[in-house]
């Protein structure tokens, strides 16, 4: 039996050092459906960070948008009682993962100053698949089978559909935005596993507050060396553009996708973010009045599909008992 929270106390090295049980399993239904749910919030990011660009630079938004979800996640662990006090095993992984997150974060947005934003979305939304690669090397039981693979494959499919014109028209000039962007998706796929295996000992709020402090620091002084003499205008529409993406994404909608890595297996979360693109045109379309074609009806139903295998659960080995000798035998 687990020690009680008394027999912790008594011993706290002991407790400190033993090492956490691993109980992440695949997706069920009421966690796919949250996982869903936030991949649609996560959709409308692109868009509020658009309406926003017109007051605040993007290195400006970028750290205001930080700030207010720390304190989303301050606030979070001061109503469920938790201790921000950090072990000495913890700075480590905490300073990688904040490093980690900053990394992938500017090779993001400097990719994007050098491509379209169709190669962008096609690009950055392979990161469930790097996700996949890596749980199959390091989380026990989230290995890639050929179902998976196959699925996870066809609801990539859906995205190239849907992008495939403004992928297409574009010249070969945005390599290096490409190749910025490709890194900054693998950087995010691992980023997924490394916060599921540091969520199974270090708690949930600490892993949040890393990521937010390492972000708020580097988007300040990258906006006072490149934006410093930029005006910055507070508008409603801006108010409303820094609400969704700091409170709703980068605080409850963090502290929700770091809630189903620590329990749930993470290539199978992360794949039905290849839903974001679907939703973030049909957010386009009813928020900015940016027209949609049919590709996008046949992307929904590829990615549906292909979500739909990636999250199929294989059947159970069964052990057969070896052949008695028959009568005849003996």
């Amino acid at each position: 039996m687990p020690p009680s929270p008394a027999e912790e106390s008594k011993n706290p090295e002991q407790s400190e050092a033993a090492p956490a049980v691993d109980q992440r399993q695949p997706l069920s239904l009421k966690a796919g459906a949250f996982a869903l749910l936030l991949a649609t919030a996560w959709a409308g990011n692109p868009v509020a960070n658009k309406a926003g660009l017109a007051d605040a630079g993007p290195l400006r938004l970028g750290y205001l948008r930080f700030i207010l979800g720390a304190i989303v996640v301050l606030i979070y662990a001061i109503a469920t009682r938790q201790s921000f006090k950090v072990k000495k095993r913890e700075w480590v992984p905490l300073g990688l993962l904040g490093l980690l997150f900053t990394v992938q974060l500017a090779f993001m947005n400097i990719g994007q100053d050098y491509t379209t934003a169709g190669h962008a979305v096609v690009v950055t939304t392979t990161f469930p698949l790097w996700t996949g690669v890596f749980a199959h090397f390091f989380v026990p039981g989230d290995r890639m089978s050929r179902s998976r693979t196959f699925g996870t494959l066809v609801a990539y499919s859906g995205v190239v559909a849907v992008f495939y014109k403004g992928f297409a028209d574009s010249s070969s000039d945005f390599l290096i935005g490409d190749l910025l962007l490709l890194g900054s998706a693998i950087l995010l796929g691992g980023r997924q596993v490394f916060l599921s295996q540091l969520g199974q000992g270090i708690d949930q709020h600490k892993l949040l507050m890393a990521q937010s402090v390492f972000g708020i620091v580097t988007f300040v002084i990258a906006s006072l060396i490149f934006e410093g003499n930029e005006a910055f205008t507070v508008t409603t529409k801006l108010v409303v553009a820094l609400f969704y993406p700091g409170v709703l994404i980068a605080g409850l909608g963090f502290i929700g996708q770091t809630w189903l890595l620590k329990r749930y297996l993470p290539s199978r979360v992360t794949v039905l973010s290849l839903s974001q693109p679907i939703f973030g045109v049909l957010f386009s379309w009813w928020i900015l009045g940016e027209s949609i074609g049919g590709e996008l009806y046949i992307g929904a139903v590829l990615v549906v599909i292909g979500s739909a295998l990636a999250q199929r659960r294989s059947k159970p080995k069964v052990a057969t008992q070896p052949e008695l000798p028959s009568d005849a035998a003996r």
